[in-house]
């Protein structure tokens, strides 16, 4: 396994009414967050806050390309980003303990914080289709160009880890600095991952590894 630390690129943040972040993912041009009540999005290039719905934004945060995916409690919404509108919900695997959420080639990828473990579903019925094991509590879940890397939280101490998504096997991990946790995941594209600061109220972009062809 290849092991070293992460490479804070920026922050941003705190920003005004947000206690903590949560779920974080991108649709392209805006970063966005949860913050408990409400999807904030932000600019990435100004560090600006642009835009909010209100809604319940408790955990993880995907997008499809075309809708948000938020999890609230034991259920995870489908919502118009448009009007801010919840169109359906499904129930949400395990009894509402999950924090990472992201979309990937038709399904999505929950994390379960405290059963250390991250599930793929069904996005139309919430069915679980396969569940990875990790030995460490999952606070974000993410994929990056065919690559599987979830976040950790333990004794107050994270880290991003690459899996092999059949085996869970940890292929690489990037060590955050001491007291700098991780609350949630996504690739933002090219050489980057944002990720929720949980009560900081910050997000961070942190250096995503070069990969060449030969290590894939």
């Amino acid at each position: 396994m290849k092991r070293s630390d992460a490479e804070i690129i920026r922050e941003y943040g705190p920003f005004p009414g947000v206690d903590a972040v949560h779920g974080v993912t991108c649709d392209g041009q805006h970063v966005w967050f949860a913050s408990g009540d409400k999807l904030n999005a932000i600019d990435p290039a100004s560090g600006n806050a642009v835009r909010s719905i209100d809604v319940a934004a408790h955990a993880g945060t995907a997008f499809d390309g075309e809708h948000f995916y938020q999890l609230a409690e034991n259920i995870i919404q489908k919502i118009d980003p448009k009007t801010g509108r919840v169109l359906t919900t499904i129930p949400a695997p395990g009894d509402g303990g999950n924090s990472g959420l992201t979309w990937a080639e038709g399904t999505l990828w929950v994390g379960h914080y405290r059963d250390r473990k991250i599930s793929q579903i069904d996005p139309g019925t919430g069915a679980v289709l396969r569940t990875i094991e990790s030995n460490r509590f999952v606070t974000g879940v993410t994929w990056a160009d065919g690559e599987l890397w979830h976040a950790t939280l333990e004794d107050d101490e994270s880290d991003l880890r690459r899996i092999d998504p059949r085996t869970g096997e940890v292929l690489e991990q990037l060590d955050m600095p001491p007291g700098m946790i991780v609350s949630g995941l996504e690739s933002g594209g090219g050489d980057r991952f944002f990720c929720g600061g949980g009560k900081s109220g910050k997000v961070r972009a942190v250096r995503r590894p070069k990969r060449d062809s030969a290590s894939k």
